[in-house]
């Protein structure tokens, strides 16, 4: 009787182990930052969720510049910017690891008849050089310029490529690529940009230089329109285990598929 007593006991202390080498449930992982990547950052958020019972996943839509400074001061464990890191937010201790790439569309009314602008055209109609729609094949109609605000990943990346910083004379500087879409929507004189992933039916993306913006172009290049999509961690920090596993899945080749349908095309 006593041995069986002592053979229950040691078996039960060797499933009590095992229980407590296995993989632990639960967890949380944060993320701050571009709006421009909420489809692709929720999308693959909820698969880690869905894959990983117990796990708890945020995203906050700040913006690049509020996410980056998020990850700084460690109010969340990654941050998400839509545009690479400057050499001072390097030095500062940042590291980048590129997700995605995504084009910047070019967006006006479905009511438009433009359907092509070169990229001259464009910074010339953001710096005020064309101020009307007949000067580039349109109707006889002021050009109503919209934009991001200052910080903002999708204005980064556009002034960049259209050698346009610090240029642009904007009617309107919104805070999210959804109120751009929604002011172009509503006003057939208005142009603006927007993340390609994040553009509807409302609005209709130009070619730029004959090019149509899709995935096919950005990943071979031929839509000169595109930025990076970025994760951004501290190069001296460590991540928590489940932030970890978070980071390691979203940069797996098992996101690929998550990423593309989300619109966006992964470096994988």
């Amino acid at each position: 009787m006593k041995k069986r007593t002592v053979l229950l006991v040691v078996l039960l202390a060797v499933a009590l182990l095992i229980v407590g080498c296995g993989p632990k449930k639960g967890g949380s992982v944060s993320t701050d930052g571009s709006t421009s990547m909420e489809k692709v950052i929720g999308a693959l958020g909820e698969a880690f969720m869905k894959d990983n019972e117990g796990t708890t996943f945020t995203y906050n839509p700040t913006g690049s510049g509020s996410g980056i400074e998020a990850v700084k001061a460690g109010r969340c464990d990654i941050g998400l910017a839509s545009r690479a890191l400057k050499e001072e937010e390097k030095a500062d201790g940042l590291v980048e690891t590129t997700l995605a790439l995504d084009g910047i569309a070019m967006i006006v009314s479905p009511e438009n008849p433009v359907g092509d602008l070169t990229l001259e055209q464009i910074a010339d109609i953001y710096t005020g050089a064309i101020t009307n729609w007949k000067d580039v094949g349109g109707n006889d109609a002021e050009i109503v310029v919209i934009g991001r605000e200052a910080g903002s990943g999708t204005r980064d990346g556009f002034e960049s490529v259209t050698k346009t910083k610090d240029k642009c004379a904007y009617r309107q500087e919104l805070t999210s690529t959804g109120d751009v879409i929604t002011t172009v929507s509503s006003n057939p004189d208005a142009i603006g940009y927007a993340s390609l992933a994040s553009v509807k039916d409302s609005v209709k993306a130009v070619a730029v230089g004959g090019v149509a913006p899709s995935e096919d172009t950005v990943r071979d290049g031929s839509y000169k329109l595109q930025r990076p999509f970025v994760l951004v961690t501290k190069k001296d920090g460590k991540l928590s285990e489940t932030a970890q596993k978070f980071f390691d899945f979203v940069t797996s080749n098992k996101a690929n598929d998550i990423i593309s349908k989300s619109g966006v095309v992964p470096v994988k």
